[in-house]
């Protein structure tokens, strides 16, 4: 047995020495790839030894690394999307370090530095470079479209559908799911939420002013983060390596918003600069002030007459002013010591602030209409009560994202580590909103009818047949409630560590790298609320002495609210308003919770590398210790179980778990040789934690003992993903790809209505809403994208291109009605659209640049109701988006944008008595921009 063990050691040793050529007769080749004009250094070129069939691609800084090459002279090959191949001859030395920088262009074009083509390439060429499937925006590309947001600028890319919030994109879903199902990353650390109730991150609050490259990444290897079943979206900022020569830019910006007839500012500056060769400073920052209104009119659902008509017994009309303020900054610092280590050092600041309000005109029927047919629905107050509430909405909001994070890079050739610590913390915080301050009147045999009339699905319109008098007299509404949300502060923090080593063997027709790493995350989320409710006034306080002037456009809506001069009646008098104590704490304990949650993640993974053949395989372990924090908050009830004698009962909980997953996974890249071809394929497991909010034990249980209960027991989301794709890469001019991608989700998170008696971890209910794991989901789709200079046409069209993506998604699950396992439905998973397309055309010639832009998406189920006819849905949506550049001279550009040219409103609907019946209807009208960007 010992003479085997040795005859085994000197079998590896003898593999080992083969394929690992000695130190002493191999040295290292390394070097830049830059434009020929000498202004940015490329990422995502590809730089082949062509006699050792060994590829490697030029990273974010431009730079190459060959480790251990044979002595001897090679053909060194560089090939860049729109430029000829490069080719020289480089000798390496028996030992160190040969340097051969690459040059790519000519000193006379701009191609390969700014303008729709440049980005162009720098896309394609990233994304023809990467591990697994994947789509880039660069630097550019996003300033050069009209978008006000991160989130606004991911829509251009394929399998990417945008959520809005009033008019702006918020939230991003990739393939089809929902954002939740998405991770967020600033520099390499993962972005916490600033919301309380959510994982996802709104990127509405990350200016695109001050990004250097935005990746989604579609599939995932072991080095990477599992937490992700959509796309992991990473987000960088500039670093000074990124360019070869110096980078300041500024622009001052003015916007029109129609609707709400007012002008704002804008401003915005970046620079990158190296004080020496090892040693430069890159930073920005952005200030963007937007004043817009969006006309919008809800209901809280439908119902059915005996007569068969359909009517909404809540109609809503609702005239929004909002005032939105980003203020974004980022500063990094980059050092290289050494010719083998790189350093860096970066932090990120967003604030984003939200002023609302809201004028609100509410009709609330206690009885169905007196008379209707198909289109209009009849009540008079003789038939049954009629109540009017009119309510305003004063609510400032601001979110932060701070991001800090110091790392680097040793390359030493054949080792290679890459260590990183950060920091990060989102926040979002309200003290002081009113929502809502509300007057009311009942109507009960005053003589007042209202006609409704249905025709048009969107907007139902409102008559006063009679009784207007009343009804339109500010003095016939008394004060009814009052909200003051004195503080809702909810705060998502995160400290990470992380060191990744790895170990290049050089080999016959390639390399074989074996990389492992270990990582850390300590997360706190917590949220605190505190409201106050007020129920009466012990002065004289009629509607009339708080009215203003609305602005709406849908329906009549006065007498209405004077925004200020309400909070100021408000302050002045703060002390005649009567606090309802048990609601305050009812309210305010509710929603309190804390949650920590730490993962301690490893991975092995081995890689294979040739001019032809990348294979990446390996394993990622997390382990995921949860310690949940809420409160169980009872209304006074001495029968229920436990009791409760007092007006409200508050009890804190506390809960502890862990579990651990293994996520192996597979990608493999093929590009055969002399082709301009590019296959990959790629299974890996994946996972999405539970919402911290849905975990968290917050359980309210009223005297009724009806239950909103989070579950700590709940299961994260578990999915086996599959990715095929296709790509030809047009000489010089483009691409064109086509993806197949398929995704089986285990534990798939819903929320459940349990209308029957039972306990939850020994509370007693009589009925139940909570968060629980459902059934086995599956998301199906494929992605296409085309991408083309026309610059083989005729002068002046040889300055076209075109873009085109789109994306087919079929996405379902299984819910079942009361937790019944004999009544399942079949449902569209939310936030899935069918059909996502973007259609780009551009001109770019001298010193124009002109780009319209399409963007559509489907209709797509935004919440699950109790019954299918109770499902609301979302709209397709269609929007036109106009950009146009002028250089005026090499420096000083001057543009111009204009948004949502077409109007597009936003429409949700329920699928109700054989039609679509309107939940939310809300137009913004479009939006104007101009300004001047100076490039130094």
């Amino acid at each position: 047995m010992k003479r085997l063990m040795t005859l085994r050691r000197r079998l590896l040793l003898g593999a080992v020495l083969v394929s690992a050529p000695a130190i002493g007769h191999a040295g290292d080749l390394t070097g830049t790839v830059s434009d020929a004009t000498e202004t940015q250094n490329l990422e995502g070129a590809q730089i082949t030894l062509v006699e050792l069939s060994r590829t490697a691609e030029s990273d974010t800084n431009g730079q190459y690394r060959f480790a251990e090459v044979p002595a001897g002279t090679y053909t060194l090959r560089a090939n860049y999307l729109g430029v000829p191949p490069v080719t020289m001859s480089v000798t390496v030395p028996a030992k160190g370090t040969v340097t051969e920088n690459l040059v790519l262009g000519t000193p006379s074009s701009d191609i390969l530095v700014v303008g729709q083509q440049a980005n162009l390439f720098s896309a394609l060429s990233r994304k023809r470079a990467a591990d697994g499937v994947e789509d880039v925006l660069t630097r550019d590309a996003v300033g050069q479209f009209p978008d006000q947001n991160v989130a606004e600028s991911l829509r251009r890319l394929p399998g990417i559908n945008i959520l809005n919030d009033q008019g702006e994109g918020r939230f991003v879903s990739v393939r089809g799911l929902d954002p939740n199902l998405n991770s967020s990353s600033l520099n390499g650390l993962r972005v916490p939420a600033p919301e309380s109730d959510v994982r996802e991150v709104a990127l509405d609050v990350v200016s695109s002013d001050l990004v250097e490259s935005i990746e989604v990444k579609k599939t995932l290897t072991p080095d990477m983060d599992a937490d992700t079943i959509g796309g992991s979206i990473e987000i960088n900022t500039t670093s000074a390596f990124d360019r070869k020569k110096d980078l300041f830019t500024t622009k001052v910006e003015g916007s029109y918003n129609y609707k709400r007839g007012s002008f704002t500012p804008k401003a915005a500056m970046d620079f990158a600069t190296r004080f020496t060769d090892n040693f430069g400073v890159a930073g920005g920052m952005s200030y963007y002030k937007r004043e817009f209104s969006t006309d919008n009119v809800e209901t809280g659902g439908w119902k059915e007459a005996d007569d068969g008509t359909a009517f909404t017994d809540q109609p809503e009309y609702r005239d929004y002013d909002v005032t939105r303020k980003r203020f974004s900054g980022t500063l990094s610092f980059d050092y290289k010591p050494s010719s083998t280590t790189t350093l860096y050092a970066r932090g990120v600041f967003s604030q984003f602030d939200d002023q609302e309000f809201r004028n609100r005109l509410t009709f609330a029927f206690d009885k169905d209409p007196s008379s209707g047919d198909a289109e209009s629905a009849y009540w008079s107050d003789a038939d049954g009560e009629i109540k009017i509430e009119r309510d305003l909405k004063d609510r400032f909001e601001r979110q932060r994202i701070r991001t800090a994070t110091i790392g680097g890079t040793t390359d030493t050739g054949p080792w290679k580590l890459v260590y990183q610590g950060g920091w990060t913390k989102s926040s979002e915080k309200e003290a002081g909103s009113l929502d809502p301050v509300r007057f009311s009147h009942k109507f009960d045999g005053e003589g007042l009818g209202v006609d409704f009339d249905y025709s048009n699905p969107a907007i139902p319109r409102y008559t006063i047949k009679s009784g207007g008098t009343l009804f339109f007299d500010p003095s016939t509404y008394g004060f009814d409630k009052l909200e003051r949300t004195s503080l809702s502060d909810s705060q998502d923090e995160e400290y990470s560590l992380k060191g990744d080593v790895s170990r290049v063997f050089a080999m016959n027709g390639g390399e074989f790298t074996i990389q492992g790493g270990v990582k850390q995350r300590w997360r706190t989320k917590m949220y605190n609320l505190q409201q106050d409710d007020y129920d009466d006034y012990t002065g004289d306080l009629t509607f009339a002495d708080l009215v203003g002037n609305p602005t709406y456009g849908l329906a009549n809506i006065a007498p209405a609210f004077d925004w200020y001069k309400t909070r100021d009646f408000f302050y002045d008098n703060r002390g005649d308003f009567e606090l309802n104590a048990a609601d305050t704490m009812l309210d305010s304990a509710t929603s309190d919770y804390k949650a920590r949650e730490d993962i301690l993640a490893s991975y092995l993974l081995g890689r294979w590398d040739s001019d032809t053949l990348r294979v990446i395989g390996g394993v990622r372990m997390e382990r995921t210790f949860s310690h949940l924090k809420g409160n169980l908050v009872q209304e006074e009830n001495p029968d229920a179980t436990p009791p409760c004698a007092d007006a409200v009962c508050v009890t804190p909980l506390a809960f502890q778990r862990s579990y651990t997953d293994w996520m192996p996974s597979l990608n493999v890249r093929f590009a055969p040789a002399g082709t301009a071809i590019v296959l990959r394929g790629a299974v890996y497991r994946s996972l999405m934690r539970p919402n911290l909010s849905d975990l968290a034990p917050r359980f309210l249980i009223n005297e009724d003992g009806e239950a909103e209960i989070g579950n700590p027991d709940l299961n994260p989301y578990k999915a086996w993903n599959f990715d095929a794709e296709a790509s030809y890469y047009f000489s010089q001019s483009g691409a064109l790809s086509v993806a197949f991608f398929h995704k089986k989700i285990d534990d798939f998170i819903v929320d459940q209505r349990i209308r029957t008696p039972g306990t939850f971890r020994n509370f007693a209910y009589q009925e139940l809403e909570t968060h629980v794991n459902g059934e086995t989901a599956k998301v199906t789709g494929v992605e296409a994208s085309f991408s083309q200079v026309l610059d083989f046409l005729p002068g002046p069209f040889d300055g076209l291109l075109v873009q085109f993506n789109y994306t087919y998604t079929d996405a379902t699950g299984t819910v079942f009605t009361d937790g019944n396992a004999d009544d399942p439905r079949h449902i569209p998973l939310p936030s899935s659209s069918k059909n996502v397309f973007n259609a780009i055309l551009g001109y770019e010639k001298g010193p124009i640049s002109i780009r319209v832009a399409g963007t559509y998406r489907g209709k797509y189920l935004d919440e699950l109701g109790d019954e299918a006819d109770n499902d609301r849905y979302v709209a397709r949506h269609f929007q036109v988006n106009l950009s146009a550049r002028y250089d005026i001279t090499k420096t000083i550009q001057l543009y111009a944008d204009w948004i949502n040219v077409n109007n597009e409103p936003y429409f949700a609907y329920q699928n109700f008595a054989g039609a679509k019946r309107l939940l939310q209807y809300e137009t913004y009208g479009p939006t104007v921009k101009g300004g001047v960007k100076l490039k130094f």
